[in-house]
């Protein structure tokens, strides 16, 4: 390709751009290409073209948001438009200048003034948090609660707006939003036609995500988890979406499943689901507090009240915007509840038949409680033509009101879950979270297991 056509691509395609900056800053690493690259370039794109005027990105570490957001898209826009004024905050200002000087890196860079001879620097102005062009635009670099006295900005890009060891300060979470609140919203210099992009990995449910969205609808979010939890399209042009796959890894060559995994397992459920996953849990838990749940090593022996139960959960539909089909299998002490498998899946009938028909020959349950609507109707059925005790269960209450009476029997230390286990980091996130979580159905199946009246039957031990 000779050079005038592959500046021609550069100067008018964004992704190509940032894959450019990205290689120029760091000449000794290959650069991986991956759909999110697109999709990320594309959203930013929109705001440079007054498309979209309040963007969110939502992305875990090192997925290559911080130089597209603080360092390429200021060079990008000021290539074309050297008026334009950039105000870019961030949480510290050793990390503001850090993305200061990576975009001056580019915009001094011999291919950058080849792109854009136009955008001249102003002698007059080019410090470690402020760069000027000829033509009065400028990229300014501050951190939250940092001076603005006096300038205002076209678009504004906060980028990690809340140190990751800050989240669970009450204050610093308030300082942040406080200074996006009373400090920037008013340095717009036309709040009409005035941008703001907020880049971040979720830290916590009232972060600086969390108290934009919770007081207004326009924001456009761009929401990419480590792990997809639902199968999803996500836009990467103006005709051009990509289908990302439950379970899929966000970028396989770069971080696989199994190194996911382990950083789950290293960082603990919480904080993965919400730096990896973005979905932030509260840290002591909505209804079900994290100090209220008893842990077991062990099970513990089996004796004549031992009882072994199952409580299903079944979905109508397996689409992936639907819910999912669970069943938890407990053993129960006395009053005493200890959770022992909890299985998880979207499942046509057939399957769904299958799987409870497997997992009664597995745990050999005295009965298995099943909602009794739709394909759980179906399901009691087929396991009672099997020989198993099968109990229809008609919820009385709604799901939040079920789990609400339900806690008390958390409270008063009868629920134990194990200290490990591979299902355990996603139902603690689910139950912890509830009613916030995105899924309810293995949070029905606890409420329906608490919640059902018994005899005592003896089984084998597991």
């Amino acid at each position: 390709m000779n050079q005038a056509l592959l500046d021609a691509i550069l100067r008018a395609d964004f992704e190509n751009f940032l894959r450019k900056c990205t290689v120029s800053l760091s000449p000794g690493e290959r650069f991986i290409h991956n759909w999110h690259i697109r999709a990320l370039a594309w959203h930013l794109e929109q705001v440079r073209l007054g498309k979209i005027k309040r963007l969110i990105i939502n992305m875990p570490p090192r997925s290559l948001k911080s130089i597209a957001a603080s360092v390429a898209f200021p060079a990008f826009v000021l290539g074309h438009d050297p008026t334009r004024r950039i105000i870019c905050v961030s949480y510290g200002i050793d990390l503001a200048i850090k993305h200061a000087n990576d975009f001056r890196a580019i915009i001094e860079a011999p291919w950058f003034r080849r792109l854009f001879p136009l955008m001249q620097l102003s002698g007059t102005k080019n410090t470690e948090t402020e760069v000027a062009t000829t033509q009065h635009g400028f990229r300014l670099a501050t951190s939250v609660g940092g001076p603005l006295t006096g300038r205002g900005g076209d678009i504004f890009v906060i980028d990690d707006p809340l140190k990751p060891s800050d989240a669970f300060s009450a204050a610093k979470r308030e300082a942040a939003n406080q200074f996006f609140s009373n400090t920037l919203l008013s340095r717009l210099n036309d709040k009409r036609t005035g941008a703001i992009i907020i880049v971040m990995q979720r830290l916590h449910m009232d972060d600086l995500t969390g108290f934009v969205t919770a007081q207004s609808e326009d924001w456009t979010v761009l929401t990419l988890p480590a792990i997809a939890e639902a199968d999803e399209w996500v836009q990467e042009a103006d005709d051009l979406y990509h289908r990302f796959t439950a379970g899929e890894a966000l970028q396989p060559e770069r971080e696989p499943l199994e190194e996911l995994e382990r950083l789950r397992r290293q960082l603990g459920s919480d904080l993965f689901a919400a730096q990896y996953q973005q979905r932030p849990v509260p840290e002591s838990g909505v209804i079900i507090k994290r100090d209220w749940v008893r842990r077991y090593k062990t099970l513990p022996p089996c004796t004549a009240r031992t009882r072994i139960e199952q409580s299903w959960d079944t979905a109508a539909k397996v689409g992936p915007e639907n819910d999912w089909s669970v069943c938890s299998t407990w053993q129960v002490e006395g009053e005493m509840y200890y959770l022992v498998d909890v299985t998880r899946g979207r499942f046509e009938f057939p399957a769904l038949k299958a799987k409870a028909l497997a997992l009664a020959q597995q745990y050999s349950p005295t009965r298995i409680l099943i909602e009794d609507v739709g394909t759980g109707t179906a399901l009691i059925q087929e396991l009672r033509k099997a020989g198993r005790v099968a109990i229809p269960v008609r919820a009385e209450q709604d799901k939040i009101t079920r789990m609400a009476i339900q806690s008390a029997k958390f409270e008063a230390g009868m629920v134990y879950l194990p200290e490990a286990a591979p299902w355990l980091s996603v139902f603690e996130e689910e139950l912890f979270a509830f009613p916030s979580s995105k899924y309810f159905d293995q949070v029905d199946t606890v409420s329906q297991i608490l919640g059902h009246q018994r005899g005592i039957t003896m089984i084998d031990c597991l």
